[in-house]
C-alpha cells in the first residue's frame, strides 16, 4: 500500500468512494453524518489544490482516501471538554472513506503519526465504526466541536508525547517536558 497525494484526473474516483462511504454510513445508522452529498465536489477539488488530500493505493486499486494537514483546524479552537494538548500546531485528519479493505485507518494514522506527535480527528455520535476504530488506535475523546454545518461531533485526539491510564481517559501526565 502506498499513500500518495491525489490529483485533479483522482476526481471522479474520489466522488463514486465518498458515495460508497455515505452509504456504508447510511447502513450501519449514520445518515446524518455526510448526508447525500458530502464533501461535495469543489470541497474534493480544494483539497487536491491545498494538497491536503491523500489516497492509499494498491497498485491502481483506490483503497481508500483522507484529508490530512498539520496545522490549526478553526472548529477545533471551542471545545466542549479539553484537549489533551495545548498545542495550536497539530496534524488534523478529515473526511476519511474507505473502499473497505481490514488496516485502513491504521495504515491512515501511521502516515500522520510520521509526520507529527499530535494528531486530532472528529467523528459523529453515530458512527460507531469509527469512534472503535479510533479507541483501538490511541485516540481519546476529549469532547464535542461544533462543525461547519453547525453539528456536533466528538472530538479525538492522539499525541505521542502523553502517556495514559489503562482505562484509556484524558490524564495531564506528560512523559517529557513539553
Amino acid at each position: 500500500m502506498e499513500v500518495i497525494l491525489a490529483k485533479e484526473e483522482d476526481l471522479e474516483a474520489l466522488e463514486a468512494l465518498y458515495a460508497k462511504a455515505r452509504a456504508f454510513m447510511r447502513e450501519h445508522g449514520n445518515g446524518g453524518q455526510w448526508g447525500e452529498h458530502y464533501p461535495p465536489r469543489a470541497l474534493l477539488w480544494e483539497d487536491i489544490k491545498k494538497a491536503r488530500m491523500h489516497l492509499i493505493k494498491d497498485g491502481d486499486e483506490l483503497l481508500g482516501a483522507f484529508v490530512f494537514f498539520v496545522g490549526e483546524e478553526p472548529a477545533y479552537r471551542a471545545i466542549d471538554g479539553k484537549w489533551l494538548t495545548d498545542n495550536t500546531q497539530y496534524g488534523v485528519i478529515h473526511r476519511v472513506a474507505s473502499a473497505g479493505k481490514g488496516g485502513f485507518m491504521r495504515r491512515v494514522v501511521e502516515f500522520c503519526e510520521a509526520r507529527t506527535d499530535d494528531l486530532r480527528i472528529d467523528t459523529h455520535r453515530d458512527n460507531a465504526p469509527m469512534r472503535g476504530a479510533l479507541e483501538r488506535l490511541g485516540f481519546v475523546p476529549c469532547g464535542t466541536v461544533i462543525v461547519d454545518d453547525g453539528t456536533e461531533r466528538i472530538a479525538y485526539e492522539k499525541s505521542s508525547r502523553i502517556s495514559f491510564a489503562p482505562q484509556n481517559k484524558c490524564r495531564e501526565e506528560r512523559t517529557d517536558d513539553i
